[in-house]
């Protein structure tokens, strides 16, 4: 993509990616510690801790990959760094970053008009039917510009403000 077109972008900082991944990451070690030190009676809580153990352990590695994305706003839409298209302005019914709002930490919520296909990258955004949700190890300080940006392009789409 073209810098001259990205108006906005967001990524995990380090600190934050490093510390969301490695808690995971020591979650599913201690559930896996914990079936071997002091293993349950139970057969059925030994294969639950150990596929939990491994599920977090499966998860921390997939934030680890999400959160090596970045985010790029353009006049046309929300796109990850590997081309995925995450959200196209025309499609964009709401921006949405109130206190309220079932969003991410330091992020922000978008209603589309019609449903997209489910996406997960953990950490950096999720869509779920007519709801995406932008945020998780991102710094508020790029995410709330780029809510803003969007709602300017979403408002100048709908003619409340001049080209």
């Amino acid at each position: 993509m073209d810098e001259s077109t990205i108006i906005a972008r967001v990524r995990a900082t380090a600190a934050r990616r490093v510390f969301g991944v490695g808690t995971l990451a020591a979650l599913g070690l201690m559930l896996l510690w914990l079936v071997v030190a002091q293993p349950p009676s139970g057969l059925v809580w030994q294969i639950f801790l150990v596929v939990m153990g491994v599920g977090a352990l499966w998860l921390a590695q997939l934030m680890w990959r999400a959160t090596g994305r970045e985010l790029w706003l353009t006049e046309e839409g929300l796109v990850d760094s590997t081309g995925a298209e995450v959200a196209r302005v025309d499609d964009i019914e709401k921006v949405d970053r109130s206190m309220f709002a079932m969003k991410p930490s330091n992020g922000f919520l978008i209603r589309l008009r019609t449903p997209g296909p489910r996406a997960w990258q953990p950490g950096l955004w999720w869509r779920m039917g007519r709801r995406v949700a932008v945020g998780g190890v991102t710094a508020g300080r790029d995410t709330k510009p780029m809510a803003d940006a969007l709602s300017m392009l979403v408002a100048r789409r709908d003619g409340q403000l001049p080209e």
